[in-house]
């Protein structure tokens, strides 16, 4: 992916998971928000890399969004291309990214 498909992927990635804490985690999204919406954007190395790192978030009831591309520029569709994770409290979504390297 060129460098503006993985910043409108890595947005899709964020507003599907902020939309998905304001409805089920109220509380983690209002703290969020008004907390200056903070983002990090981490990467991994592979699709089964990926999709640990998404089946590790729900196994931790986060807010968790899988971003799967419409395929009408640079990918096939349904290629999934990111995972969002949260609004949710630093210490658990650490668990889940600390490892990860900065995008």
């Amino acid at each position: 992916m060129g460098t503006g498909k993985i910043a409108a992927q890595v947005a899709h990635a964020s507003l599907m998971a902020a939309k998905k804490a304001e409805e089920k985690k109220p509380e983690w999204f209002a703290a969020w928000f008004e907390g200056g919406q903070a983002k990090v954007v981490v990467k991994v190395q592979s699709l089964e890399q990926l999709m640990g790192v998404k089946r590790h978030a729900e196994s931790l009831k986060l807010p968790v969004a899988l971003v799967q591309d419409s395929g009408r520029t640079q990918l096939d569709p349904g290629t999934s291309t990111c995972v969002g994770i949260g609004p949710a409290p630093e210490e658990l979504v650490d668990k889940v990214t600390n490892s990860l390297k900065l995008l």
